[in-house]
């Protein structure tokens, strides 16, 4: 069976997003400074469909982050377009062609019809919770793995109903003070390192989740 995996960039004191999230400032105040350590690598960039980039210990961990991954499972401010009914002209941060290249599925409290995107990537928006959401993204993927794209809310509701397999955190040398904490009301799950690897960046966590 696949496994369920899920990769978020957090600061030193646990949170993945800055205070006062918004749709203009969708990570929070302060919440890009997690993600410096991936923009300027090569392989974020050619996820992105760019060229270029720094190839590093860090460039080996981005590219890697999407290999095998058969379908996503993101929450609806990860997707954005703001609370409420949705306004259908709203089709994500990502352009006309994402880089999730597969399926894409959204919870959400509104029904929308599918979202077919260009590169192969199609938002499937899912009301009947993040059990549901997996079951259709486990179909969808096959063989692959499932990414638990985020937001922190997403990932902790995988969290605590115990639905991950591994959680692959990079800890930014970053201090928020404030905004959304990832290990908030999440029970007790028990969490196995089974990989470091540091640079002068970030350093990168993978955790078994033990049921």
């Amino acid at each position: 069976m696949s496994r369920v995996r899920c990769q978020l960039s957090i600061s030193l004191d646990g949170f993945v997003a800055g205070p006062n999230q918004s749709l203009e400032n969708p990570l929070g105040e302060g919440g890009m400074r997690l993600h410096e350590w991936v923009f300027g690598t090569a392989g974020w960039r050619a996820q992105q469909g760019l060229a270029g980039g720094v190839e590093s210990v860090d460039s080996d961990v981005a590219a890697e982050l999407m290999r095998g991954v058969g379908a996503y499972v993101m929450g609806r401010r990860m997707f954005g377009g703001g609370p409420g009914p949705w306004d259908e002209a709203w089709t994500g941060w990502w352009g006309a062609d994402p880089p999730y290249h597969a399926p894409v599925f959204v919870l959400t409290h509104h029904p929308r019809p599918p979202l077919p995107m260009a590169g192969g990537t199609e938002f499937i928006f899912v009301t009947e919770g993040p059990a549901a959401a997996l079951a259709q993204a486990r179909e969808a993927a096959g063989e692959s793995d499932v990414m638990v794209a985020g937001g922190a809310s997403t990932a902790a509701q995988f969290l605590r109903a115990g639905l991950l397999d591994e959680l692959y955190l990079h800890l930014a040398p970053v201090v928020l003070g404030s905004g959304e904490r990832l290990f908030d009301d999440v029970g007790d799950p028990r969490l196995e390192p089974v990989e470091v690897i540091a640079s002068p960046a970030v350093t990168h966590v993978r955790y078994r989740v033990r049921r």
